[in-house]
């Protein structure tokens, strides 16, 4: 049975609280594990869930702050010195491919003993192109464009996934401002959502907040889980007519969205 897994589901400024960054386990019911990001706390939340390293083989990126991505370098060393490890698969859209190991990953991983490396030294890069899909364990995932962060003379390249498991659609958001008219059709077409909500008393512009995702309409916010959320008291969501907030360690088990412990 198919379960997505979350190892953490706070921001990325999460301390504490018991929970660790909105990094996610999509278990295949073979027991392989696509890991959908992977933060810089990634060893803790692994560790908390009684995984390892040696549990990720398959990983997807969505953008390059460090809550998406610091994990990395921990993941590629441990991986790379561990003889019972193949280096794992790196799904990224080609944007992100072209800068990841520039502008973030080289600095700590370029020199190792004997060796100048590149980001395939680690991984095996599967850069994803115009057509925005990848395929794992014979699932389609879409990359959907978020509109996270605009500096003013470019947005910065973040994707969200939307695939289909047992004939349930999911969106799972990663971050994202609020842009409903931008992504109306994955919020009709998707039976089930996880979308990031900041829960801050002082709103970011970057991503979705409560006080905007409760606007949303009945029929959509009734498809909801909320996650990527901060520290401190959360407001009571399902009366607002959400399913929740997603906890640290919960799991859904795809085929029915029962939710287990």
């Amino acid at each position: 049975m198919t379960q997505l897994l979350f190892l953490g589901s706070g921001s990325a400024f999460t301390v504490g609280s018991d929970n660790f960054h909105s990094n996610m386990f999509l278990i295949h019911e073979t027991g392989e594990k696509l890991l959908i990001d992977c933060g810089s706390d990634i060893r803790f939340s692994l560790y908390k869930e009684g995984f390892s390293h040696r549990d990720i083989t398959d990983i997807y990126i969505s953008h390059l702050h460090s809550d998406h991505v610091g994990g990395l370098e921990y993941v590629g060393l441990t991986t790379k010195f561990d003889p019972n490890c193949n280096k794992p698969n790196l799904y990224l859209s080609h944007d992100i491919a072209a800068n990841i190991w520039e502008n973030t990953l080289s600095g700590g991983m370029k020199s190792i003993e004997g060796e100048i490396t590149t980001l395939d030294s680690f991984f095996n890069i599967y850069s994803i192109g115009d057509q925005r899909y990848f395929s794992w364990k014979q699932i389609n995932f879409e990359l959907v464009k978020m509109i996270h962060i605009n500096n003013g003379t470019y947005v910065m390249p973040t994707y969200g996934l939307f695939f289909e498991l047992n004939n349930i659609q999911i969106f799972i958001t990663t971050d994202t401002q609020l842009c409903d008219e931008k992504l109306k059709k994955y919020y009709q077409e998707a039976d089930i959502i996880f979308h990031d909500c900041e829960t801050s008393k002082y709103p970011t512009p970057v991503h979705s907040h409560y006080k905007e995702l409760v606007q949303l309409p009945e029929h959509i916010k009734q498809k909801i889980w909320l996650y990527g959320y901060q520290p401190g008291e959360l407001p009571n969501a399902t009366e607002d007519g959400f399913l929740g907030f997603v906890e640290r360690g919960q799991k859904f088990l795809i085929n029915d969205i029962v939710l287990s412990k």
